[in-house]
């Protein structure tokens, strides 16, 4: 059932963490009034929400009561307990399919559902033991990445096997297997393509411009809307359709790509909710992923986006925040967006920045030479591995 929501109804996000604040900002702006729900009371989103409550996204009774408090509801975040989700489908407005919402919280639900579809995805197989994962390494091969079914993030919740050595590290593995894993064929990826996808409940399908993005010991570190052949962006566009049609999408999805020397392609994951290799958006396109996704959420029509400028984005970690300064010496003309979520951790996302230049060629040597975002870079890594 399809209802449309105007500007001083509100909207309630459960999560208020980056995401929940813009898209809590892109609500405001909109005229809506919104109200959030998470776990810390310090958390970031708050400070743009009209009413915030505190507690367990496993408190069923409060999580109900909080989205009956609200007149439609959304989500930053895909990791909502399946029991309460089901009964805040039927005792509130939740215009997103949480049918789909489920399947993809667990990797082998969303390869099966993918798989289902029709669509390409790299070689896998359920991991619950030692035995299990030896019989799917032999099958599978070598290289493999063994993976929770839930809960991993940034490089968090993977175990990469490139040799008979890593399969002895019984200690290491004994570890990822005390959840459900799945072990996934490593798909020789030339790059890293993703694609955010928005759809409407009128069934309005719309693309936003493909980006290609770089990562750092499994964080994401730069997005850029960098042309891809037109034969590859015509099979990412077409997957992603199938996926926002198929699924019954409302509001946006983010899908992201591994694209082969050839140009062959396969689905490495999704994420129905804002992504971070969308936040570019914000800048670079005329309506961003979040102003899309509250458009759907309240039964309006989707605007067709376009990009207004090449852009690249840069995510900011807690071992860059030191640097701000000497960023905004590099790039005066970088537009800074810092979250606000408290103490500096190193490898925590922490924000990011934006740059638009009038060409890709000008970006590109923003991206290969400049010695702030290699330094940057190396920071990730070169921490991370020690």
């Amino acid at each position: 059932m399809s209802k449309t929501f105007y500007p001083n109804q509100t909207i309630g996000i459960l999560g208020a963490g980056q995401l929940g604040k813009m898209l809590g900002q892109s609500a405001q702006k909109m005229g809506y009034r919104v109200e959030m729900y998470d776990e810390s009371d310090s958390a970031c989103g708050f400070a743009v929400s009209h009413h915030t409550e505190t507690g367990s996204f496993d408190d069923h009774e409060r999580v109900v009561a909080f989205a009956r408090s609200v007149d439609v509801l959304t989500y930053e975040f895909e990791n909502i307990n399946g029991e309460i989700l089901a009964d805040l489908h039927t005792r509130t407005f939740l215009p997103q399919n949480t049918a789909f919402l489920l399947l993809v919280q667990n990797r082998l639900s969303e390869k099966a559902w993918l798989t289902e579809q029709g669509m390409p995805c790299a070689d896998y197989g359920e991991v619950r033991s030692l035995v299990d994962l030896q019989a799917e390494v032999e099958r599978i091969g070598f290289p493999c990445i063994l993976k929770r079914t839930r809960f991993g993030y940034d490089g968090k919740g993977q175990f990469r096997l490139n040799s008979e050595a890593d399969l002895a590290k019984s200690t290491e593995l004994a570890g990822m297997l005390e959840a459900e894993c799945v072990l996934e064929a490593f798909y020789p990826f030339d790059y890293e393509a993703s694609i955010v996808i928005a759809r409407d409940t009128f069934g309005t399908i719309d693309c936003f411009p493909t980006v290609i993005n770089q990562h750092v010991d499994g964080i994401l570190f730069t997005s850029l809307t960098a042309q891809v052949p037109e034969a590859v962006q015509t099979k990412m566009t077409a997957i992603a359709t199938k996926i926002a049609q198929e699924s019954e999408l409302v509001g946006v999805c983010g899908i992201e790509f591994f694209v082969s020397n050839s140009g062959e392609v396969v689905v490495n994951e999704l994420a129905p909710r804002p992504h971070n290799t969308g936040h570019y958006t914000i800048e670079g396109t005329n309506v961003s992923q979040f102003d899309q996704h509250i458009l759907a959420i309240t039964g309006r029509p989707l605007l067709p986006t376009r990009l207004l400028t090449p852009t690249l984005m840069v995510n900011i970690l807690g071992q860059h925040i030191p640097e701000i300064p000497e960023l905004i010496k590099h790039f005066p003309q970088a537009i800074i967006h810092l979250y606000d979520k408290g103490e500096p951790r190193y490898q925590r996302k922490m924000g990011h920045f934006s740059l638009m230049a009038d060409s890709m060629a000008a970006l590109e040597m923003l991206v290969n030479q400049d010695s702030l975002i290699k330094r940057w870079r190396k920071a990730v890594r070169t921490e991370a591995n020690t």
